[in-house]
């Protein structure tokens, strides 16, 4: 299934088995990896097709399905357990409703989703037609072609995934050190998965840059690598931050963020300053994404309604329950309502993202 502007390989709990090296080694092998082409597998070559999820019936009273994603390396033998995916997400409710692991209403049919991974519940809002999900409509999303039925997502409950807080180290900034010696203001946010947020202009950069310019910059993708590899050993996701990104390459994300700025996407359509609140440009394993994660833009959404953040320094506009953010496929809509709490810390109501979502195959995997 394609999730948002991810794709990937959705089972049956009960098609798999439980222990964990042996779901490790099917699903290396199910996506071809370790290769950077995937080429013996169904992995397409990129981070965002190399996903996996596990979906099956929940015991508890406020989840209709339980869910677990897996990252499936592309060149290394790893699968990582440790987080969530917001666009993979949006295809668990559309694949319950068409599996029949939940009772589908013509209409609108809300699916209540159990994270294992974070041990948080998100709640979906399937399209559905004759009893199964309806992927046709007329809602896009930057970075997926053409036009599909609205999935939306409520992240509003997963605040603290790994945490327990908004704000891991009770701070709105926190300055790392280097190991040149520089010191950076970051923001660090655990909303869906961990994130960690920089000024561009505090690593000398615009924030607004292509993806190409950006993985083809030595010291810049240095930077933001090693301020994502600190920020693991400081949420102790990693117990030292040099090996970092062998021991957990994807949680959490970094991104860069700055004021509005024109620029053009990765198809060559220009994207004027006024259409976003805030430009972000977000490394995924070691790359600059596509577009902006699902997780990372409910995150994104929450540390600009934070007073004192450094996105909330650089949003432009932070009254409306819509944040406009622009990533190097366009511009992503993320609704977010909320009210000031104690301490600077809002009360957030819904933080949620539209997606859409297809089925694409139903098939044997040969292993």
């Amino acid at each position: 299934m394609r999730g948002g502007t991810s794709k990937g390989v959705y089972f049956h709990v009960g098609d798999l088995p439980a222990d964990r090296s042996e779901r490790d080694e099917i699903l290396l092998r199910v996506m071809g990896s370790p290769d950077p082409l995937q080429i013996d597998g169904l992995g397409g070559s990129r981070a965002i097709t190399s996903k996996v999820a596990i979906v099956g019936p929940s015991t508890r009273s406020d989840a209709d399905v339980d869910y677990t994603f897996a990252q499936v390396a592309v060149d290394q033998s790893l699968v990582q357990w440790n987080g969530n995916c917001g666009n993979i997400s949006a295809g668990v409710g559309p694949f319950a409703v068409d599996e029949g692991l939940v009772s589908a209403t013509d209409g609108i049919t809300r699916v209540r989703i159990f994270n294992t991974n974070t041990g948080k519940v998100m709640t979906a809002y399937v399209p559905v037609t004759g009893g199964r999900h309806n992927p046709a409509g007329t809602f896009a999303i930057p970075g997926v072609p053409g036009t599909g039925a609205e999935i939306v997502m409520d992240w509003s409950a997963t605040i603290g995934s790994r945490t327990g807080k908004l704000l891991p180290t009770d701070n709105v900034v926190d300055l790392l050190t280097l190991s040149d010696g520089s010191s950076v203001p970051v923001t660090i946010c655990d909303v869906a998965n961990p994130a960690v947020w920089v000024s561009a202009s505090s690593i000398q950069a615009r924030g607004n840059e292509s993806k190409a310019e950006i993985d083809e910059s030595g010291p810049l993708l240095r930077t933001l690598q090693e301020i994502r590899a600190r920020v693991a050993e400081r949420l102790q996701i990693s117990p030292n931050w040099q090996d970092a990104d062998k021991i957990t390459p994807g949680l959490p994300v970094v991104g860069m963020v700055a004021p509005p700025s024109g620029y053009t996407t990765i198809d060559g359509t220009p994207v004027a300053a006024d259409r976003m609140d805030l430009s972000v440009r977000l490394l995924f394993m070691g790359k600059v994404h596509e577009s902006l994660a699902g997780t990372a833009s409910v995150n994104l959404a929450a540390a600009s309604r934070t007073p004192g953040t450094v996105v909330a320094d650089a949003t432009a506009n932070t009254d409306s329950e819509r944040l406009r953010a622009g990533h190097p496929s366009g511009v992503m809509s993320v609704s977010v309502a909320c009210e000031p709490g104690e301490h600077t810390t809002p009360r957030f109501h819904l933080l949620g993202m539209g997606r859409t979502a297809r089925r694409i195959a139903d098939c044997q995997i040969y292993l």
